[in-house]
């Protein structure tokens, strides 16, 4: 298994981000994947990084704020943090967040202090994530097992065996343990292109969702563009914004949602989990919503800011991926989402829109593209769910059915 880490970290390196020599690598990390971020820093310099940079995070130093610290406090974002993102990006930085969630992290603490944390990070680090949205700046999102992640998944297990057995889940979702990870993320990228082609040769002017408790309309805008697997940033570096990934994915009209979608697997926001609930759409926005649990975090999304109850994405992941195969449910977005279809309330990718990188804000608003401090995932994939292509000629095609791909 330790070399199969080691090929992780350095698939990460050379796949995800694509470090380039003379770059800088800024990884933003809970501190106990410490030994993880030394592999990728190994592999970076390898590649001829010219600095690594690590923002560290603690998420019992997180809670002990949230619980203790006054309340303004939660009213004010450091400029400098966001200052210096927004500098390593212009300098042409890459981007990495690893993600290790522990689910149940923020229990007990005051609902309003998580809220307006939330929407005052958010709005520091607009600037930010326009770079990421636009490709202006390679990035990626990736996971690393941690004890408290572990024991959520496999709760009935020891410590060190959930451990051991969520590092090996994670292990066979990213590929390392064919014997060539490269190979085989060269194999998986290719396959991407044949679905990505058919998909754009449609030009599908409406998506139709209908499963048990779902029925749903989503209006593609007429410059539209699916894209799976890896891109292409601004400065032409071909990079893989999520390990693993799994889906094929567009962007909806902002305000061409209508009717009901049911949720298919737990949401973990923020370290609160939400389960079973319901969205409800007008005209693109969200205008009822239920929850079975974790309403309250449901409701800080929707109400984080104007954009963030709007849809930004629309994603396509058969029932028959190999994460779905694994019968896991992770309590990790990345990981869970890329067993499902999914959607996602927040900002909209500009990429996603045929020369959306290059063209302004107004522009982009004219095509429907949503705008928001946030873009969140939340899985609607299932064994019955049915979708149905309008092509902008009238034609109907079967996109999906029963959870497979129909072509």
């Amino acid at each position: 298994m330790k070399s199969m880490i080691d090929e992780y970290a350095r698939l990460i390196v050379r796949v995800g981000v694509n470090i380039q020599k003379g770059q800088t690598l800024v990884i933003t990390s809970p501190i106990e994947c410490v030994d993880f971020i030394r592999l990728v820093t190994k592999h970076a310099y390898n590649r001829g990084a010219k600095d690594v940079y690590v923002d560290w995070r603690d998420d019992k130093i997180t809670r002990m704020r949230y619980m203790n610290a006054p309340y303004e406090i939660f009213d004010v974002f450091p400029k400098w943090h966001a200052d210096a993102f927004e500098d390593f990006a212009k300098g042409g930085g890459a981007f990495l967040s690893i993600l290790a969630p522990n689910p149940g992290l923020l229990d007990g603490v005051d609902p309003e202090r998580i809220e307006l944390s939330h929407r005052v990070q958010s709005s520091g680090f607009k600037g930010f994530m326009e770079y990421k949205l636009t490709s202006k700046v390679c990035w990626c999102v990736a996971s690393v097992p941690t004890k408290a992640w572990a024991k959520k998944v496999f709760k009935d297990l020891p410590d060190d065996e959930a451990l051991d057995m969520l590092w090996q889940a994670v292990l066979q979702t990213v590929r390392a343990d064919t014997g060539d990870i490269m190979g085989a993320w060269r194999e998986h990228l290719d396959n991407f292109k044949s679905r990505v082609e058919f998909l754009n040769s449609k030009r599908f002017k409406i998506l139709h969702y209908t499963a048990k408790d779902t029925d749903l309309n989503i209006e593609l805008s007429h410059k539209h563009v699916w894209g799976g697997g890896g891109y292409y940033s601004q400065s032409g570096t071909y990079f893989v914004p999520n390990i693993p990934t799994e889906e094929i994915a567009t962007i909806p009209v902002k305000t061409g949602v209508n009717g009901k979608v049911k949720s298919t697997m737990p949401l973990n926001y923020g370290g609160a989990l939400i389960e079973n609930f319901s969205l409800t759409f007008k005209d693109g926005k969200v205008v009822n919503f239920s929850a079975e649990k974790g309403y309250d975090a449901l409701k800080r999304i929707i109400e984080l800011d104007e954009g963030s109850s709007y849809m930004g994405e629309v994603a396509l992941v058969p029932c028959s991926s190999p994460i779905s195969q694994l019968g896991i449910t992770f309590y990790n977005t990345l990981f869970d989402e890329n067993a499902s279809c999914h959607l996602a309330l927040g900002a909209a990718s500009p990429g996603c829109i045929q020369g959306g990188n290059d063209m302004g804000k107004e522009e982009l608003r004219r095509l429907g593209v949503n705008e928001s401090g946030i873009h969140v995932d939340f899985m609607v994939g299932s064994k019955d769910l049915d979708i149905i292509g309008e092509t902008e000629s009238g034609e109907q095609i079967q996109i999906f059915r029963a959870g497979e791909w129909a072509f």
